[in-house]
C-alpha cells in the first residue's frame, strides 16, 4: 500500500476515533440531566377550604404557563453500545378542555399540543425533528380526544389525589389510535391538575426513529408525557 493512502486511511481512522470520543464526551459528561418525570405537586399545608356541596361539575379549560406542558421522552442510545439517555422535549403550546357532570363523570376532554414549539435541552435535536421522526413541520398538532365517559372512582375531594384511567384516541403524526391513559388529577376547589404518560410504538404512528450520523439512535418506543392544570372555563 502506497504510503499517503496509509496515512489517509490512518487519520480518517483517527477522525472517526475522535468523533465517537466526542459524542461520547458529550453524552456521559456535557449534557445536562433530563426533567424528573411528571407527578402532581407536592401537596403543602392543608387543602383549600371548598364551600360544603361544591363540586367540581362545569366546563374546564386548559390554563397555559410553565405548570402546563405536553412532550416527549425518550431513549436515545450512543453507537449501539450501553451508553444511553433519556432526551426530553416539552411544549407549553397547550390547549384544552375538559366537561364534568355530576360529581363524579368527566364527559367531554381534548388536548391539543402545539408540537412546532417542542424544545429540548439541545438545539441540533430541535432543529433535526422538524423534519425527521415526528416531522412537526408537516404534523404540527398532536391531539387526544376522550372516547366516551370517564367515571372517577369517588367524588373527589378538595386536595385528594386520584387515580383514573382514560380511555380516548390520539392523533399523532397524522395517525389516529385508541390508547389507555393512566392518570393522576387532583382538584383544588379552583383548578384541576392532572399528570400522565402515554406509551408510544414509533411504528404505530408511521415514525421513523431518528438516527444521527449512526452515532446517537432513538429506540423504537417513548412516552408522551403531560402536565395540565385547568381553570374554569
Amino acid at each position: 500500500m502506497r504510503r499517503p493512502l496509509r496515512t489517509l486511511l490512518v487519520l480518517a481512522a483517527l477522525a472517526v476515533v475522535l468523533v465517537v470520543a466526542g459524542v461520547a464526551f458529550y453524552l456521559v459528561v456535557l449534557r445536562d440531566d433530563p426533567p424528573d418525570r411528571v407527578a402532581l405537586t407536592p401537596s403543602e399545608g392543608e387543602p383549600a377550604e371548598v364551600p360544603e356541596g361544591e363540586t367540581p361539575e362545569g366546563q374546564w379549560v386548559v390554563r397555559t404557563g410553565d405548570d402546563t406542558f405536553v412532550g416527549y421522552r425518550v431513549r436515545e442510545t450512543f453507537a449501539g453500545l450501553s451508553v444511553a439517555q433519556d432526551a426530553v422535549g416539552r411544549t407549553n403550546d397547550v390547549q384544552g378542555d375538559l366537561t364534568v357532570e355530576g360529581e363524579s363523570t368527566v364527559t367531554a376532554a381534548t388536548v391539543t399540543a402545539g408540537l412546532q414549539a417542542l424544545e429540548s435541552d439541545e438545539d441540533r435535536r430541535d432543529n433535526a425533528i422538524r423534519g425527521r421522526g415526528l416531522e412537526t413541520d408537516t404534523f404540527p398538532e398532536s391531539t387526544f380526544v376522550l372516547r366516551g365517559p370517564l367515571e372517577l372512582p369517588s367524588p373527589p375531594s378538595a386536595g385528594s389525589d386520584v387515580s383514573v384511567t382514560a380511555s380516548g384516541d390520539l392523533t399523532l403524526h397524522g395517525v389516529t389510535r385508541p390508547v389507555d391513559v393512566p392518570l393522576e388529577a387532583r382538584w383544588s376547589g379552583t383548578t384541576i391538575e392532572v399528570v400522565g404518560t402515554i406509551a408510544v410504538a414509533f411504528a404505530d404512528y408511521d415514525i421513523e426513529p431518528p438516527s444521527v450520523g449512526g452515532f446517537v439512535s432513538v429506540e423504537d418506543e417513548g412516552e408522551i408525557e403531560l402536565q395540565l392544570t385547568f381553570v374554569p372555563a
